[in-house]
C-alpha cells in the first residue's frame, strides 16, 4: 500500500526500480515507520480499518487468488494472506525494491504464504486471467491519467471473469467522497468503465481531522464481466 501522498507531478527512481511514469516511494522499514506514525497519531487507526475494509469487500474465501497491485510494504498482502489460507494464492507487486524486500520480510516473519515480486501496474508480469481478486490502495494518485487506465486495462486483464477490484484513494476535503469530484479518486469510475468494468459500489473511510488536504479515502468495489 503506497500511503504519505504528495501533490505532486512527474516521477522520481529508486536505485534499481523498475522503470515508470509513476511516482515511486522506496523507503522500506522507514516507510512502516511513517505510516504507523501517521495512523496513530493523526487519523486515529483509520488506515488499519481501512485495510480490513477493502479486504472485507474483497468477499475473500479459502482457496482464493488475489494479486496486489502497488503492494508497499505487503501489510494488506499478508492479511489477505491469512483469509485465504494455506490453499490460496497471494500475490503483491510494487516497483519499489526497498519496498518488496520489507514485504518478503514480514511475510517470513507471519509465515504467510505470498510472492512479492517487483513490477509496474502498466506491464504487470502476470498471464491473463490469473486472479478473483486485485486490490490497489492508496497508490493511483501516485499516476497520471494515463498510466491509470493503462493499468486498469492491464489489472482487467490479469482478473478471471467474474473477478473483483477493490480500489481504494483520497478524498480531498473540499470533494466528495460519495461522488470522488475533486478528489484523488477523480475520474477514476470514468476509467474503470473504459476498461469494462461494470457495477461501482462506493464506501467511504472518513479521517478524523484533515491532513495536507485529504479528508479520508473512498473505497470503489467493480467486477470483470463474465
Amino acid at each position: 500500500m503506497t500511503l504519505l501522498a504528495r501533490r505532486h507531478s512527474g516521477h522520481s527512481h529508486a536505485h534499481g526500480a523498475h522503470e515508470t511514469r509513476g511516482q515511486i516511494l522506496d523507503r522500506g522499514w522507514r516507510y512502516d515507520l511513517e505510516v504507523w506514525l501517521f495512523d496513530t497519531f493523526l487519523v486515529r487507526g483509520r488506515v488499519r480499518e481501512l485495510r480490513q475494509r477493502v479486504l472485507d469487500v474483497a468477499q475473500l474465501h479459502p482457496g482464493g487468488s488475489l494479486l496486489d497491485v502497488g503492494c508497499g510494504t505487503g501489510t494488506l498482502a499478508v492479511g489477505a494472506a491469512a483469509r485465504l489460507g494455506s490453499s490460496g494464492r497471494v500475490v503483491g507487486v510494487d516497483p519499489a525494491p526497498r519496498q518488496i524486500a520489507r514485504a518478503r520480510s514480514k511475510a517470513r516473519r507471519a509465515r504467510a504464504s505470498v510472492d512479492f515480486e517487483i513490477g509496474v501496474i502498466e506491464e504487470l508480469p502476470f498471464a491473463d486471467e490469473s486472479f478473483e481478486v486485485v486490490t490497489s490502495t492508496l497508490m493511483l494518485h501516485h499516476l497520471p491519467d494515463d498510466l491509470k487506465g493503462r493499468g486498469l486495462a492491464e489489472i482487467a486483464r490479469v482478473l478471471k471473469p467474474g473477478g473483483l477490484l477493490v480500489v481504494a484513494d483520497f478524498d480531498t476535503a473540499s470533494g466528495d467522497g460519495a461522488t470522488g469530484d475533486s478528489s484523488a479518486v477523480g475520474h477514476v469510475p470514468d476509467l474503470l468503465a473504459n476498461a469494462g468494468f461494470t457495477g461501482v459500489d462506493r464506501q467511504a473511510v472518513v479521517f478524523p481531522r484533515t491532513h495536507h488536504g485529504w479528508s479520508g479515502v473512498t473505497v470503489l468495489r467493480v467486477k470483470k464481466p463474465e
